[in-house]
């Protein structure tokens, strides 16, 4: 760790001359004030479009001339950055990082351009089904209060209102090299790495910045339902689930795991042979748990034809209803066991998947020991650990439902 409190991390892989940078600093949708919601999002949009030593074309010229690649989105809570090249180009990276971190230019013309395409974005939103279920379902199951319930790129009546001062008020007062983490995999040494990003990023200053703790959001006590009118489209998107447990939290490896035998190994688990094989509902129906830094959603997802709505939520419901009454089979839950401690050295065959678990072992404060004792941890894991976990979080007569599609779904007209 730097004294202005940013933390680096290298890991050595010769396999190939080539290397990948990412990192993350604490700056995110989850700063955005009410009646700018979008802001976060939009000022890091701009960041990548130039900086007060390079232009928007000479930025990308010099990537482009390298065969390399750099990018910078944000999150709810964090702005991440990245890039991509061979070994020889390091400095450079390290460098345009740097750069668009410290000092965005913010130019009048690009801030324009990218609030045109973030509206055309959002105008275009509301004909995705996909998109408009999601975006219902957030605000189903998180409280005004809780940043889960808005969208992170904004609505058009937020963006329309924000300046280029409030830009660059923004990156003032949120991006700060304190708690920021940089990793860099492949092929270096790890003594030259470090000496260098110490000497590039040890004169940026850290700023007092507090954040308030994540409001709490209440166990549902009812059925959440809606359903969204979108025009012109042959199918209805659903998803239905529950706030689920955090990333840190006890339940979740339990929770992760009944997840995979629900609706992810093989052909989408339990919900893709019933759902997809059995009843020929739906080409695709699967489950995915988010484990965030808070209580981030646990769905069930599925598109249908808008007749078969009713169908196939009761299919889904029974699988539900299987997973909490239930406990899943000795062979059942070993397959989902060696899937998942199987994929795992695969993902660590490349510098991005290095790159991907480094990342997020630190920013879920799992220990970098994590992958370690990761096989281990969930070969002990049992049925009965996972009945006790789901009955926590799921329930099948309580949840959140979103459809959005060309009718309208209600519960009793199917």
């Amino acid at each position: 760790s730097l004294s202005n409190g940013m933390t680096i991390l290298v890991h050595e892989n010769h396999i190939a001359p080539t290397v990948v940078v990412s990192g993350y600093l604490w700056s995110g949708s989850e700063d955005d004030p009410l009646d700018q919601l979008g802001l976060a999002n939009f000022t890091v949009d701009v960041m990548g479009r130039g900086t007060i030593n390079r232009t928007f074309s000479q930025l990308y010229e010099e990537i482009e001339s390298i065969g390399a690649s750099f990018g910078m989105h944000t999150g709810t809570h964090t702005t991440y950055f990245g890039a991509k090249g061979l070994t020889e180009h390091l400095p450079i990276l390290l460098n345009i990082i740097k750069d668009a971190l410290c000092n965005p230019a913010f130019l009048p013309e690009q801030v324009e351009k990218t609030r045109t395409e973030l509206i055309t974005h959002i105008e275009e939103r509301i004909y995705d089904t996909p998109s408009m279920a999601a975006l219902t379902f957030n605000e189903m199951a998180y409280p005004e209060s809780h940043p889960y319930h808005w969208s992170h790129i904004g609505y058009e009546h937020t963006l329309t209102g924000i300046t280029q001062s409030h830009l660059v008020n923004f990156h003032a007062q949120h991006f700060s090299p304190e708690h920021m983490v940089i990793a860099i995999v492949g092929d270096i040494n790890s003594e030259n790495v470090v000496s260098r990003v110490t000497e590039l990023f040890s004169d940026w200053q850290p700023k007092v910045k507090k954040r308030s703790p994540l409001p709490l959001v209440a166990p549902l006590t009812d059925q959440r339902i809606k359903s969204v009118y979108v025009e012109d489209k042959t199918q209805s998107n659903i998803i239905l689930g529950w706030p689920g447990p955090a990333r840190k939290h006890p339940d979740f490896m339990p929770c992760f795991l009944a997840n995979t035998v629900l609706g992810v190994f093989g052909m989408y688990g339990r919900l893709g042979k019933k759902v997809r094989e059995e009843h020929s509902l739906a080409y695709y129906a699967y489950s995915s748990i988010t484990g965030g830094l808070g209580p981030g959603p646990w769905t069930i997802n599925t598109g249908v034809d808008p007749a078969n709505t009713g169908r196939a939520l009761d299919v889904i419901l029974i699988e539900v209803e299987r997973i909490l009454d239930e406990p899943i089979p000795e062979d059942e839950l070993e397959d989902s066991k060696a899937y998942l401690t199987g994929s795992l050295p695969l993902h660590l065959e490349t510098n991005e998947g290095l790159m991907q678990s480094i990342i997020n072992m630190e920013r879920h404060a799992l220990g970098l020991d994590y992958i370690q004792h990761y096989k281990a941890n969930i070969m002990r894991i049992s049925a009965q650990d996972i009945l006790k976990s789901v009955q926590h979080w799921m329930d099948p007569n309580i949840y959140v439902l979103a459809v959005a599609g060309p009718t309208t779904y209600t519960p009793d007209g199917g």
